[in-house]
């Protein structure tokens, strides 16, 4: 199954692997999901990642995020967004989220972030609970 994992979702899951953010990752790894990433979410992911206060926690749980941003493109079908065109969601900044969900003809946008979930009448968008629940339990 495709899916688009949004950054909240990648953020929370490398910062508490035992969590439901982290059982959707290690889904990714054992490749029962296919991740679908595209380079403006992994350039949002890079920046999230260097945010100081997600930086002190990475770091203090020996977390090398530069080694997980290389290496993730190797796990993910990538996908170019240049012409594909989506509603605007409330926060413009969602909206290469939707085109890569868009783009990579993925069953399901996974997310935390309640600008997109409450498009999920128009897009396949599952917070990350529903998600494990209805797939993965």
């Amino acid at each position: 199954m495709k899916v688009v994992l949004d950054t909240n979702v990648l953020v929370s899951a490398l910062l508490k692997r035992d969590s439901i953010p982290g059982r959707l990752l290690q889904a990714v790894w054992d490749g029962n999901l296919d991740l679908v990433l595209s380079e403006p979410l992994l350039a949002e992911l890079r920046e999230v990642l260097n945010y100081p206060k997600i930086r002190k926690r990475l770091v203090a749980s020996a977390i090398d995020s530069e080694l997980f941003v290389e290496l993730l493109p190797f796990f993910t079908v990538q996908v170019d967004l240049t012409g594909v065109e989506v509603p605007r969601p409330r926060d413009a900044g969602d909206e290469m989220v939707l085109a890569t969900l868009v783009a990579g003809q993925a069953e399901w946008l996974v997310s935390g972030d309640e600008d997109l979930l409450v498009m999920a009448d128009q897009f396949p968008i599952l917070s990350p609970a529903a998600f494990v629940a209805r797939f993965l339990s």
